[in-house]
């Protein structure tokens, strides 16, 4: 390396800061008085640095607030309820105007920061730990970050100059993960849109006709954390997805507690979610071959039974069809606008096409062959996301 290489190289490491983040932030939440007549569109904080989440405005008449916290562009908002889980972000340059409860302060940038840098920060496990360090709550739960405590968190800091390299690394990184991301949408839409052409004449039969049975499990006592190889486990709702199984989306029961032998989750089982979130509720997934042992069903989901006339990957095709889900998610009731609740006859009742089961097999086969290759693409973007944590954990240790 040439010398004048080593002296750049000299300078960028120069100037990082071990300081409070108070340093760096200043405190600046605008609260608005809730006026009835108005409405707020609302935002929150997704966990573990995923940015914001968009939610539907509000009428100022339906909510209990009295006052609302004005979210701005281009500021530092976390979640004082839920920082523990890495509730935190820097928002979009183009946020139109949102508002959020009191429960989520904002903070402006000292001059010479970079808004940029402290995003990609927001996404760091250095970041999740120090405001998992900062909750506090009574009897051990960790409930809260005050202001004050998340401004006494101290982290190393580098120059502006530095802040802007690893923004220009890391954002070229991150491009690639979206490009990804979307090319791996983008398969998901071709599959149903093949599937959607391919069923377009075949006649519509009520789900139930075709179903041998709906078996359910219970919801028991368990802990929050996933099980071990040697623990039984129940599943979280978010273990089904439409066409997709993740077993470590489960909770550890605790010891002593019994399941039902039909609760079991086998090889092959064919699992719809009855209670989820209104765009996921309903959501069918196909048990690959390979599931671990000792996962039972909780009360949440439930196993479809396909009878010998019903193909079982055709039926997990069929039912994400728009035909079936519009009619779970209209079917859906309750009264938190995060999770709802469809009935077993509600689902018996959804329609589906039914051709032969040999034009079943060839449609099955032709989405889940489309979904293969969206599924080879997010491991793809997994592997690319890892390499990005240890790239960003270099950058900012220094030993990059």
């Amino acid at each position: 390396m040439s010398d004048s290489s080593n002296d750049q190289a000299a300078g960028v490491q120069e100037g990082w800061v071990r300081a409070p983040l108070a340093r760096f932030l200043v405190p600046n939440v605008e609260s608005v008085d809730v006026d009835p007549q108005q409405m707020y569109p609302t935002v929150g904080v997704l966990n573990r640095g995923r940015g914001l989440l968009y939610r539907d405005p509000v009428a100022g008449s339906s909510t209990s607030y009295k006052k609302l916290n004005r979210i701005g562009p281009g500021a530092l908002v976390y979640s004082r309820l839920k920082a523990f889980e890495g509730a935190i972000t820097v928002t979009p340059d183009n946020l139109p105007e949102s508002f959020a409860s009191q429960e989520f302060p904002t903070f402006a940038f000292a001059p010479g920061v970079s808004p940029d840098f402290f995003r990609i920060l927001t996404t760091t496990q250095r970041m999740w730990d120090a405001l998992q360090g900062a909750s506090k709550g009574m009897g051990g739960r960790r409930e809260r970050v005050k202001p004050a405590d998340f401004l006494d968190i101290v982290m190393d800091i580098p120059p502006l100059s530095a802040q802007e390299r690893i923004v220009e690394v890391i954002s070229a990184v991150d491009g690639q993960i979206a490009a990804l991301d979307e090319e791996a949408d983008a398969l998901d839409r071709v599959s149903m849109a093949v599937a959607e052409d391919l069923l377009s004449n075949e006649a519509i039969v009520a789900l139930g006709t075709m179903l041998d049975d709906i078996q359910g499990g219970r919801s028991p006592q368990a802990n929050a954390r996933p099980p071990r190889v040697d623990e039984l486990g129940v599943l979280k709702v978010s273990a089904v997805t439409p066409f997709r199984f993740v077993a470590e989306e489960s909770k550890a029961l605790l010891p002593g507690t019994s399941m039902p032998e039909s609760a079991v989750v086998q090889p092959g089982d064919v699992l719809i979610t009855r209670a989820n979130t209104p765009l996921r509720v309903g959501a069918v997934a196909r048990v690959p071959g390979d599931v671990r042992s000792g996962l039972y069903l909780a009360d949440k989901t439930l196993r479809l039974i396909p009878s010998s006339k019903l193909d079982p990957d055709f039926l997990v095709v069929a039912m994400a069809l728009k035909l079936a889900r519009t009619h779970l998610m209209d079917s859906a009731s309750g009264t938190s606008a995060s999770m709802v609740n469809v009935s077993q006859d509600r689902i018996r009742e959804t329609p589906i096409p039914l051709p032969d089961l040999d034009r079943q097999r060839e449609v099955s086969s032709a989405v889940l062959s489309v979904r293969a290759n969206a599924d080879a693409v997010r491991a793809e973007t997994a592997r690319l996301r890892d390499t990005r944590s240890s790239l960003l954990a270099g950058l900012l240790d220094r030993t990059i």
